[in-house]
């Protein structure tokens, strides 16, 4: 009750009315199978019938699992009806799954019902569920942490989420367009939008802008040559082997904007800590600012690029155990499943430490020309 007493009217009614949502979405996901054309069916009884051992083509041990489940229709014609399933899942679940007791699935319904009732086929698991739960969690945690500012970091995700989905959509109506202009566009659009929302209009925001558009695009740029000069030796594309388009220019656009992201929070990390001692001591000198920056830049230099390794090589980890299980040498492996990976990586890396002495002094220019206004 204390928490909420010392919450001002505009926020309390602001917090009611984002949990009247909450509570809202989430009982209208609980409730929404109607609006779904295929039929949904929620798991009432799941019995494990047998289990037994099996070994696939490379000799790996495994085990299969034969699941007699009874469901209730939820939408549709057949609504509130019985449906007898079976499902098969492995030990390992790499393309299957157990399903349990008030599970909701997706179906296909057979035309013809066997004496026992409806029967049918399970096509997948509705998660709708899981996802909102997931997702208002996140909200809360944002806006308690960030208040205002994790408002302005929801508005700026959905947005740039928004202008990404149209982008692709875009390229994909019209081949012809350029990917690398359009990348280009979002990741003027990303920075300006993500860095004015959360920070505001003032010298700061402008100076993270600026340093965020010349680090990335000096990253992309020292890629390319790079790239262009070891005629892109040890790279390996079969990931992208069922593109349709140029695999190369797409692999670019995805370096493009993977390293915005870090390259923006060096940005506005660097831009924040050198206006934040300009702004407590507006007589510091230009070589205490530099000092500061430089220690500061030492800092996040190694923690982000730290980051960047780990994010892009983790999704990497299932297909490098999958290879190695297999028999696959450890060079084909880590080359087949790293390469890419690695590239945007370093081509990341590349990107922070760059932009650390150019937002350093793009900050100081700023503040020397609002000292020369003043």
């Amino acid at each position: 009750m204390l928490f909420f007493k010392n919450i001002p009217l505009k926020q309390g009614i602001f917090y009611a009315l984002l949990m009247l949502c909450c509570v809202l979405s989430i009982v209208f996901v609980h409730h929404n199978e109607s609006f779904y054309d295929r039929p949904i069916a929620e798991v009432i009884k799941a019995d494990v019938a047998e289990s037994e051992p099996m070994t696939d083509m490379y000799d790996n041990d495994d085990y299969l699992f034969t699941q007699h489940i009874t469901a209730v229709i939820q939408n549709g014609p057949h609504k509130g009806q019985s449906i007898h399933l079976t499902n098969d899942y492995s030990a390992s679940g790499a393309f299957d799954q157990e399903y349990r007791v008030g599970n909701e699935i997706f179906v296909s319904i057979d035309n013809h019902a066997s004496q026992s009732g409806l029967t049918g086929t399970i096509l997948d698991l509705k998660r709708d569920q899981t996802l909102l739960m997931i997702a208002w969690i996140f909200i809360f945690v944002l806006l308690l942490i960030g208040k205002r500012q994790g408002l302005f970091s929801i508005i700026s995700l959905i947005v740039n989420a928004l202008i990404l989905s149209f982008a692709l959509d875009l390229y994909v109506k019209h081949g012809n367009l350029s990917l690398l202009v359009i990348s280009g566009i979002c990741a003027l659009l990303f920075t300006i939008i993500s860095l004015l929302l959360i920070s505001g209009l003032n010298t700061k925001t402008y100076a993270a802008i600026v340093s965020t558009l010349l680090g990335t695009v000096m990253a992309l740029i020292i890629s390319s040559v790079v790239m262009w000069l070891t005629g892109e030796n040890g790279l390996r594309y079969e990931e992208m082997q069922f593109l349709t388009r140029p695999y190369r220019t797409v692999f670019m656009a995805g370096l493009f904007i993977g390293s915005l992201g870090a390259v923006m929070d060096v940005s506005i990390t660097m831009a924040s800590s050198i206006f934040a001692l300009y702004e407590q001591d507006p007589t510091i000198s230009v070589k205490a600012l530099k000092s500061s920056g430089h220690e500061i830049g030492k800092d996040i230099m190694g923690t982000i690029t730290s980051i960047l390794f780990f994010a892009y090589l983790c999704g990497s980890i299932p297909m490098v155990i999958l290879y190695l299980k297999n028999s696959s040498t450890l060079g084909l492996t880590l080359s087949l499943n790293l390469s890419l990976e690695l590239a945007r990586a370093l081509a990341g890396g590349i990107g922070v430490v760059l932009t650390i002495p150019i937002s350093q002094y793009t900050a100081l220019f700023f503040i020397n020309r609002k000292r020369v206004q003043e």
